[in-house]
């Protein structure tokens, strides 16, 4: 287990208990930070669940990411950010005090790789902690506490615009004291940078995080497990209230592809992230993945309703019995639907079009986001899931 997985599972994530009602946000919140992004939740690609500190993680590896964003039409479909997660860096600074990029994973440098992936029409990102070390096994790489503003003028010199900011090594200072020095730091360079806390729920970012950060993990890092998909989700679908346009709820990254879960299961996680308005970022090796997978990451459908400029949150309806149905409103009026099958046997799930939130109408039109396909109701919404399950319908009143 690496010391990143040992931190997060000694931190105690507290979460609030019961539901949150999801309200109608168009912008964001008077609170939350003015940098211009994330108005939408951000999308892109991360290396870490696939490839943690292996050889893999290099130049070679990031650039080919780059290029199949563009050649397999993620980039088209909303995809943006290629970021690299810990272990980039040497283990010490240079004579100067700067971060020093691996030469044997980096040979160019970072710059030379943002520009690559600027060249595609892309973002990139990068990675650090806001401790003394980052949270890998290895060597122990340099983390940014005590240097956050000659680390962020460094990444604006190299063409970063995104940077994920774990929590490891703190020293046990203050994570909103940590976490808004580095906000500044990164304000102060001018360069718009997306703003990504990793703090793992530990403080309940969620309380104090909007005018620090763009996102914030609501939970321990996710594994590539049902059970640690699930636990994930039932942690974050609580928190509702708290997010909205340029500041988001975060569960942490996608495992789908990554082979410890079904085609099935996986779906249900992009279904679950969507509704809940949270960052989707790949975490897997996309010059490996199967169709399956690449159809999974690429619907179209989906992704819409985790991009609904609305911005809000889902909300858990119901979920007696391991069935749940969540709903999200949408900016045009209709409503996104999940039915969630926890439980390890097929069920029916039912609900009604009133009761996720529309208005009374003479009938509804219902489409099937995976399906593709649409029907008509007087107002029942229902279907037979499978185990591990979920069907995901956007519903509008009235018909076309």
């Amino acid at each position: 287990m690496s010391t990143r997985s040992l931190v997060a599972t000694a931190a105690a994530a507290v979460l609030v208990v019961g539901a949150c009602v999801a309200g109608l946000a168009t912008a964001p919140a008077d609170n939350a930070l003015d940098n211009g992004l994330a108005l939408t939740p951000q999308m892109g690609f991360n290396n870490w669940n696939s490839t943690q500190c292996s050889s893999t993680f290099n130049e070679k590896m990031i650039e080919g990411i780059a290029d199949l964003f563009v050649s397999s039409g993620l980039k088209d479909a909303g995809y943006e950010y290629v970021n690299l997660d810990d272990c980039w860096a040497l283990p010490t600074r240079d004579a100067n005090g700067n971060l020093v990029a691996d030469p044997v994973r980096f040979p160019n440098g970072i710059k030379a790789v943002a520009d690559y992936v600027h060249s595609k029409g892309l973002k990139f990102g990068l990675y650090s902690s806001a401790g003394t070390k980052t949270c890998s096994d290895d060597a122990g790489f340099p983390g940014s506490l005590g240097h956050e503003q000659q680390d962020a003028d460094l990444w604006a010199s190299w063409g970063v615009d995104y940077l994920k900011y774990d929590n490891c090594n703190n020293d046990g200072r203050s994570a909103k004291q940590r976490y808004t020095t580095m906000r500044d730091a990164l304000l102060a360079t001018g360069r718009p940078i997306l703003y990504a806390i990793c703090e793992w729920g530990e403080s309940e970012p969620w309380t104090w995080a909007a005018p620090v950060g763009n996102s914030w993990r609501t939970t321990l890092d996710i594994t590539d497990t049902y059970s640690s998909m699930v636990s994930n989700y039932e942690a974050n679908i609580q928190l509702g209230q708290y997010a909205g346009p340029g500041h988001w709820n975060d569960p942490d990254m996608l495992e789908i592809g990554n082979g410890g879960m079904t085609d099935l299961e996986y779906r249900s996680q992009f279904s679950l992230w969507s509704m809940m308005a949270a960052p989707l970022i790949i975490g897997t090796d996309i010059r490996e993945a199967t169709p399956a997978t690449m159809e999974i990451l690429s619907d179209s459908d989906v992704i819409a309703v985790d991009q609904d400029p609305l911005g809000v949150q889902g909300t858990e309806i119901s979920s007696a019995n391991g069935l749940h149905v969540i709903t999200k409103p949408l900016e045009n009026g209709d409503r996104a639907v999940a039915l969630f099958n926890e439980t390890d046997a097929a069920a029916t799930i039912s609900t009604t079009a009133t009761a996720v939130g529309l208005p009374k109408a003479s009938g509804y039109t219902v489409k099937d986001l995976w399906a593709g396909t649409s029907a008509e109701s007087a107002g029942g919404i229902s279907a037979v899931v499978p185990p591990h399950g979920t069907t995901m319908v956007r519903v509008r009143a009235g018909g076309d």
